[in-house]
C-alpha cells in the first residue's frame, strides 16, 4: 500500500510522546500526518458534563471542552507536527455540537474530518482518508524529539513532564 498506518495509543501526551521520542527515533521513521482522535462525548465530559448526561445535546460543554482538545494539538506541535482532528461521531452527537468542534479546528488552522466507520464502514471514514491524503502529500516538516538522546534521565523526565504534561518543575528526591 502507499499508507502504511499505525496506532501510538492514548492520548497525545503519552502515546505520541513514546511514539516519537522512542519508536521513530529507535526506528529512524517519520510521519506524513498525525490523526487525533476526539469525541463529542469525551469534549462534553472535559467540558463538565456529568457522565450519565454526555447523551444530551450541549454544545456549550463541547465548547469549554475544547481546551482539552487545544492541549493534545499543542503536545502534537511540539513535534513539529500539525494534527488532523479526526471527530468520531456517534448517534447522539447533534450538528450543533460537531460545528462547534469543526469552527474551532478552521480557527486553529488545523484540518477536520468528521467520521462514522463503526456506522457506515469504509466509507464512513473516506472525509477522513483524503484529508490524510491531501496533508501526508504537502506537508514536509521531520519531527522534532522533546530531549536528546544524550541528555541525562533528569533532563529528559523534566522535558516531558513541563512540556508535555504543563508541569513548572520536576523536583527529586
Amino acid at each position: 500500500g502507499e499508507y502504511t498506518v499505525t496506532e501510538s495509543g492514548f492520548g497525545a501526551d503519552l502515546g505520541a510522546e513514546k511514539f516519537f521520542d522512542i519508536k521513530c527515533r529507535s526506528a529512524g521513521i517519520d510521519t506524513a500526518a498525525v490523526v487525533l482522535v476526539a469525541t463529542i462525548r469525551a469534549l462534553k465530559l472535559h467540558g463538565g458534563k456529568k457522565l450519565g448526561a454526555l447523551s444530551q445535546p450541549d454544545p456549550d460543554a463541547v465548547e469549554r471542552g475544547l481546551a482539552n482538545l487545544d492541549k493534545h494539538v499543542e503536545n502534537i506541535g511540539l513535534f513539529c507536527k500539525t494534527p488532523i482532528v479526526a471527530l468520531n461521531r456517534f448517534a447522539d452527537d447533534t450538528d450543533e455540537e460537531v460545528m462547534v468542534v469543526r469552527r474551532h479546528c478552521d480557527a486553529l488552522s488545523v484540518a477536520f474530518a468528521e467520521t462514522n466507520h463503526f456506522v457506515r464502514g469504509g466509507e464512513g471514514a473516506t472525509e477522513l482518508a483524503r484529508t490524510v491524503i491531501e496533508i501526508a502529500e504537502h506537508t514536509n516538516a521531520n519531527f522534532r524529539p522533546l530531549y536528546e538522546v544524550a541528555d541525562s534521565v533528569p533532563d529528559k523526565i523534566r522535558a516531558v513532564a513541563t512540556k508535555m504534561y504543563g508541569a513548572k518543575n520536576v523536583y527529586f528526591t
